[in-house]
């Protein structure tokens, strides 16, 4: 059974992506823009027009959803508004998703390369921090981005999941990978492990749909061993989960609050 707190997270959280999945009009799409704006307060100012101005003063042209494109297109070319297309289900039943349902996946290179930097240009190592993973059970530093108070976000999951039973608690470790600078292997464009702001729980207890095609017939049978109990906490705090995708990665977790309806609190200064 959840505490009580993280009860109350989830519901709310669903009650916001099933108000965005169920919208459909202009009005909705700039309401799913105002959320990167109190999703990532420190980096992003405001809005204006079709245009994000972020606090550094460069402005992003959100531009408009490909509606009529494919999925491998899109995937490959999404605008910032192409990012809200699918919206997360937050708190759902951990269950297979259907065909092509990746909420998620669709990510704006230039917009994340504009809050967490270009890591071929050596821009987001300097801003990485080590986060004491599990200090209870297991102890060891993993390094992330501090942007967006993503490094804060991990220490506050980190003691939750430390405090889980041990048959709940050891799909969380060893850690499969944080930051690295590579690309998502089906779309050509970084992954959120190239930002610092992604990592990969126990090889052991998790499921990727690429390995798993290439070892049978059947082409994506939904896998998942991991426990709700730490994909509630991950999503209380702002994190997606890659088990959610029809391409799924059960070992997956990437900072995108603006996809949970979350405005985090106060990064730490």
């Amino acid at each position: 059974m959840l505490p009580l707190k993280l009860r109350s997270a989830r519901n709310s959280i669903a009650a916001f992506v099933a108000a965005l999945a169920c919208a459909a009009s202009p009005a909705s799409a700039a309401d799913s823009l105002d959320a990167l704006v109190l999703a990532y307060p420190d980096t992003i100012q405001t809005r204006s027009g079709n245009d994000l101005i972020l606090r550094n003063g460069v402005r992003l042209d959100m531009g408009a959803s490909g509606s009529a494109m494919s999925f491998d297109v899109v995937l490959s070319h999404a605008s910032i508004r192409d990012m809200f297309r699918i919206a997360y289900p937050a708190g759902a039943p951990l269950t297979a998703p259907a065909w092509n349902f990746d909420p998620g996946r669709f990510r704006n290179k230039v917009f994340f390369d504009a809050m967490y930097g270009d890591c071929r240009k050596g821009e987001v190592m300097r801003d990485l921090v080590s986060v004491v993973w599990l200090p209870k059970h297991w102890g060891h530093n993993i390094e992330v981005t501090r942007i967006n108070g993503v490094a804060d976000r991990l220490r506050e999951v980190s003691d939750q999941i430390d405090a889980l039973p041990d048959q709940v608690r050891r799909a969380a470790w060893p850690i499969a990978g944080t930051y690295a600078c590579r690309g998502v292997a089906d779309a050509g464009q970084p992954s959120m492990h190239a930002y610092g702001a992604a990592l990969d729980l126990n090889l052991a207890f998790s499921s990727y749909w690429l390995w798993d095609n290439a070892r049978t017939v059947r082409k994506n049978v939904w896998r998942n061993q991991m426990p709700a109990e730490i994909v509630d906490i991950f999503e209380h705090h702002g994190f997606i989960w890659g088990g959610r995708w029809y391409h799924y990665d059960t070992m997956h977790f990437e900072y995108r609050p603006e996809l949970l309806g979350l405005a985090p609190a106060p990064t730490p200064r």
